[in-house]
């Protein structure tokens, strides 16, 4: 799975006065080394499974459509990083049918392993397990990937992959084909049984479940029991069937049975012996009680997921039309967290005319203090002004907030968090949870993901997650003063400069303005 890579950073650091020479000997050593690509076998179309007609994940999805109906489906939020691991882990322990995962990033660290561990021991009972990652930061993984491909319930498969295997000829085949490996699939699914999803913004790492000592994300997922799983399958096989995709088979190494035994077996002493993992749990369960209590918790309503798709060699980005399409449905009210912001003049006359038409408008984004990628915060700084002169209402992550709590798990104690949501309430009747963030990145070039939903009940619980999250313990206030200039507020604290954890990030925050805006 994917090593913890900067790929900013690495992109930043290629200038040198020897480049021309250096990029010579990289596409000559490219065009020298074993393709992918002449390995490839195209697989066969497949389709996801029909949806389990047992198993605790049926009883719950059908319990709900002989009470509501066939189009309606259960919603719960997950915003503590706890129960986002913990549900995830529920749905893939409940399986009998099948299993789908699609995802950007997957690091081999304790979540990464623990949750592989969990899908390989559902492969083994018999589950079909199909695996879409990003193959962006796959290096040095390739014998593990094939060594799950090999086994005989496990499909996987690699989204816009290398076709040059190792570090120099990757970077070589960089130079060459920068325009398609721009090109990234940043949508994070989970389907068990065809009956029950979760869609949201989280990767498959520490950082996103709240088990890093360094920093985590505070961030946001939605678990769905009924139609919403075969809407998410729908855009499963899309991927799953595109020419974007390729399957481990094709990776340029041979089965290993003993190292396949000794891989496995590393990741089963890790789990086991980890003290992260001591309050989660390493083994499989059964989930039964805990379905009966949240089906009796879900917000009811009807669903429609909504993405960019993938058709021979270019990428349709519907939903960049499709955000502004369901902000502009809001009559009263419009709340944004969004974690990675750089907005437009169009962005900006956009909620000019929502805020004209007596639409309040609240976003919240990350600070730089917050900040995991300053590279963005360089670019959305000139935009503070405009967006508050819109007359929208603006406000900042804290990395000392107080829902620091619940966003670090039980025994842990980050330096920071930072904000990695992607979510949208519209009139507290409708809620967008995704994977875009609001920057030309994810409208021009990634694929995104997203479901939107009409349930009252889902829009006032979210409503008052994103409010909590605006208030003075967990962000800043971004205002104007009498001549424009901005300043924060939190309490009683007010600061005249942007709020920064060191002063490492005001440089940082410099040298990124020296690169091109539109690939952040």
């Amino acid at each position: 799975m994917p090593k913890v890579i900067n790929y900013f950073s690495i992109s930043k650091k290629i200038f040198s006065p020897w480049l021309p020479g250096v990029l010579l000997t990289i596409v000559l050593a490219a065009c020298a080394a074993p393709s992918l690509e002449e390995r490839t076998v195209a697989p066969a179309p497949d389709f996801a499974r029909a949806p389990a007609a047992s198993g605790a994940l049926a009883e719950v999805a059908d319990a709900i459509q002989h009470a509501h109906g066939t189009h309606y489906s259960g919603f719960k939020i997950l915003d503590k990083s706890y129960d986002a691991l913990i549900w995830r882990l529920a749905l893939i322990d409940s399986a009998v049918s099948s299993l789908d995962i699609q995802t950007y990033l997957w690091y081999p660290d304790t979540t990464g392993r623990l949750i592989l561990e969990r899908v390989v021991r559902a492969a083994n009972r018999g589950v079909h397990v199909r695996l879409i990652v990003d193959d962006l930061l796959t290096f040095g993984e390739e014998q593990l990937m094939y060594e799950l491909e090999m086994h005989p319930n496990i499909e996987l498969r690699l989204f816009n992959p290398w076709t040059q295997r190792d570090i120099v000829s990757r970077v070589g085949e960089a130079v060459i084909e920068m325009e398609r490996l721009n090109i990234r699939m940043h949508d994070k699914l989970m389907i068990a049984d065809s009956q029950a999803a979760i869609v949201g913004g989280r990767n498959i790492g520490d950082h996103y479940y709240g088990l890093s000592d360094a920093y985590n994300f505070h961030d946001l997922d939605l678990l769905g029991f009924g139609p919403i799983a075969k809407q998410a399958n729908e855009m499963f096989d899309q991927f799953w069937n595109s020419e974007w995709v390729t399957s481990a088979g094709n990776l340029d190494v041979e089965h290993d049975e003993t190292r396949s035994k000794r891989l496995w077996q590393e990741i089963r002493e890790k789990n086991r012996s980890s003290e992260k993992l001591k309050a989660i749990g390493v083994e499989p369960k059964d989930w039964k009680n805990e379905l009966a209590i949240v089906s009796k918790q879900l917000h009811i309503g009807r669903s429609e997921i909504i993405f960019d798709t993938p058709s021979d060699d270019k990428i349709a980005q519907n939903l960049a039309a499709e955000i502004y399409q369901i902000m502009d449905m809001a009559q009263k009210e419009l709340l944004i967290t969004n974690a990675y912001i750089i907005p437009n003049q169009p962005a900006i006359d956009f909620i000019r005319e929502l805020v004209d038409r007596g639409v309040r408008v609240r976003i919240l984004t990350n600070s730089l203090a917050s900040h995991d990628v300053p590279a963005v915060n360089s670019y959305y700084e000139g935009w503070r002004d405009d967006i508050l002169m819109a007359g929208a209402q603006l406000y900042e992550m804290r990395p000392d907030a107080a829902i620091k709590k619940f966003v670090d798990a039980p025994n842990i104690d980050s330096e920071y968090i930072g904000l990695h949501t992607k979510a949208l309430v519209i009139d507290r009747k409708k809620v967008f949870i995704g994977s875009m963030n609001f920057d030309p990145r994810s409208f021009k070039i990634n694929t995104e993901a997203g479901a939107l939903v009409e349930s009252p009940g889902l829009a006032e619980e979210l409503a008052q997650v994103m409010v909590r999250d605006m208030s003075p313990e967990n962000a800043w206030q971004v205002r104007l003063d009498a001549e424009n200039q901005v300043y924060w507020v939190s309490g009683d604290e007010v600061l005249r400069r942007q709020p920064t954890r060191d002063a490492s990030q005001f440089f940082m925050n410099i040298i990124f303005k020296m690169f091109p805006e539109d690939q952040y």
